[in-house]
Formats: structure tokens, sequence, C-alpha cells
């Protein structure tokens, strides 16, 4: 528990944050002697402290820096034959783990996954064989339980190979529920899963709660887009217009806005009722229906209209792509071939619609 590399929710190791004097991490409430040395012991309550943390992450706030310390920590009064739980030390996974497992007696064994999620550690590698291998030695775990368990995340399966770890430590990976809150029942059940358990689920709530984070993430791009729609906007044969920069320019980042509007907003919450398998397909043809009803109310031209589909549409494709990543309906083969033929597309009919925006305002300007 000395290693330093990772930081706290307070943004430094444990000792750092002041663990040792009751003025760290609110979820350190002291220490317990162990066989193998000092570990902390953490409460299952959230804090406020915590609860604002999740918020931050919700909106992308301070995300590199959200990590735990690696190694074990002690929830409740864990004795040596009380479960082991491996996660990563990213604080919103080990936050969702530690109030999941309310009135339990385990040990938390945390694994550095650079302060990322247990699904995507396992991709990166990460959360892998290397890293569980050494932090069962490091923390000696082997001295702390009588037993040779260990419950991981089903998810972080692609990441740990589970002969090579009982190989190298004499210890059983066992692979529990999906979800945390699966957890207590699997344990009550003498570690057994149901099928229930297994089901990877992207339900309404699941797709909304990633929108404030596709939207944070997207902000460079908008003021990127901003600043050219205005320097676009207000150019023109005889200079450059501030009074044009505001019509033109600011009714073409009005379309990109609907674009990203729909690409990333509609299209996670419609998800299951657009047409389409690729991301890239759905927020196109949302991207359509937005810039079809747009230009109902806008009562623009033919050539305005055109322009706004296009814009409109590429833009939508292009955000509503961005959520392959974090959704069970993909594969990494599967991304990577949408996005060597979606990108190229949503870049040319951009491009084309940009040029149809700047004529149609041009035209409707009398230039």
């Amino acid at each position: 528990m000395e290693e330093k590399k990772c930081c706290c929710c307070c943004g430094g190791s444990l000792e750092e944050c002041g663990a040792e004097s009751g003025t760290g991490p609110p979820w350190v409430s002291g220490y317990v002697d162990t066989p193998a040395g000092k570990v902390p012991v953490i409460s299952s309550e959230l804090s406020l402290h915590d609860l604002i943390g999740a918020v931050c992450m919700r909106l992308s706030l301070g995300r590199d820096r959200y990590r735990v310390d690696p190694g074990l920590y002690a929830l409740g009064a864990p004795g040596d034959s009380s479960p082991v739980l491996v996660t990563a030390n990213y604080k919103m996974t080990f936050d969702v783990l530690r109030k999941s497992l309310k009135d339990r007696n385990v040990w938390l064994l945390v694994l550095d996954t650079k302060g990322i999620n247990v699904w995507c550690a396992a991709g990166k590698g990460t959360f892998g064989t290397e890293e569980l291998i050494r932090r069962i030695s490091e923390t000696g775990l082997d001295k702390v339980v009588s037993h040779r368990s260990l419950v991981l995340p089903q998810l972080g399966a692609p990441g740990v190979a589970a002969h090579v770890v009982r190989k190298e430590t004499g210890f059983k990976v066992n692979y529990g529920p999906i979800r945390a809150g699966d957890i207590p029942r699997y344990l009550n059940n003498g570690m057994k899963v149901s099928a229930e358990m297994r089901k990877v689920t992207f339900t309404m709530s699941e797709r909304l709660v990633l929108i404030p984070v596709e939207l944070m993430a997207s902000l460079k791009l908008t003021l990127a887009a901003l600043a050219v729609t205005l320097v676009l906007g207000g150019l023109s044969l005889k200079g450059f217009s501030v009074e044009k920069a505001l019509s033109i320019g600011v009714y073409g980042f009005i379309l990109y806005i609907a674009g990203l509007v729909c690409g990333a907003v509609f299209v996670p919450a419609l998800l299951p009722y657009i047409p389409g398998r690729a991301f890239s397909h759905k927020g196109f043809i949302a991207g359509v229906a937005v810039a079809w009803l747009l230009a109902a109310i806008a009562g623009k031209g033919m050539l305005a209209s055109l322009s706004s589909l296009l814009i409109i549409s590429s833009v939508s494709s292009f955000f509503a792509m961005n959520f392959t990543g974090a959704t069970p309906f993909t594969s990494l083969s599967g991304v990577k071939r949408e996005m060597a033929i979606a990108v190229p597309v949503q870049i040319t009919v951009m491009i084309i619609g940009a040029v149809l925006w700047k004529v149609a305002g041009s035209a409707q300007e009398g230039l």
C-alpha cells in the first residue's frame, strides 16, 4: 500500500490526502492490521464529496484524475475467509462497487488501471493478467486470506488469463455478475451466476447518462464550429461583414448545433427505434428527419434546405458514431470498419453542405 503513482479522489495518494490523520478521503475510516500489514478500511456509504465527484465525471470534468490508489482495501470487518473482489481504480467504479456491498465484510483488491473503468481497461490491457498477479503479490494477499479464490467482474474477462493467474499465484478466478448491484445476490448464492446476471443491457437510462459526457467532450469542436461559421458567414467578395456573420454565420452554427443535439441526444435516447445497425447510419437518418423539420419551420428555399439536410445529417452521423465505444452492440473490428467507411462520407457530405450553405446565404443577401 506504499505505492503513490495514482491519485485518490482529492488528487494525491492516501497519505498525501491525510488518511492517517483523519483528514483524508471520507471513504477511508481508518486502518486494520493484517499479517501483510495495515489495510485501509473503507465505507460503503457515499458522501456528498463522492456524489459531487460522480456528477463531475458525468460532465467529464477532471476525468483523468478521478482514481484511487491501487492495492487492498477492507470493507466492513472482513476476516481471512471473507471474499476478495477485484476491481479497477477508476473511482466511480470503486464507488459503485462499495455502495452495492452495504453491510458486507469483504476485501477489495484494486488494480492500477490508470483510472479507467473495468470494461475499457480490460480492452486496453491495464485490467490484465500481469497487473492482477503483481497486485496479489505486492499486497501479500495470500497472507491476508486463507482461501485462494478471487471474484472478478465479468466485463474484465477479456483482459485476464485465469489459468495463468492460478498457475502463478494459486488463486482461482471466478467471474461475477455484469452489474455491481447483483453481487450481494451472487455471494448469497454461493458465487453462482444466473443467466440474468450475465445479460448485458443498454436501457434508456443507461444511454441517457452518457449524453452529458459526449456533450462536454464536443465543447472544443463546438467552439471551433462557432468560429468557423461566423468567419465564413461574414466573408464575401466585398470583405468581411459583421452583419452577415451574425445572420449567415449564426444560421450555419444553428445547423451544427441541430446536428450535435440530434446525434448526441436524440440518437442514444431513441436508439432501438431508429432503423439501421451502424450508429453512423442511425445518426444520418435522425439528422435527415430533424433537417426536414427545421426546413419546414424555417421556410427556407430549396438550396438552403438541401444544405441544412447535408450539414445536420453529417454532423449527427459523426456524433452518433461516438457512442460505439459505450455500447454492447458493437465490436472493435466492427467499429473500425464502420469508421473507415463513414468518416470519409461524413467529411464529403459536410463539405458539400457547407458550400451550399454559403451559396444559399450569399444569394439570400444579394451578393
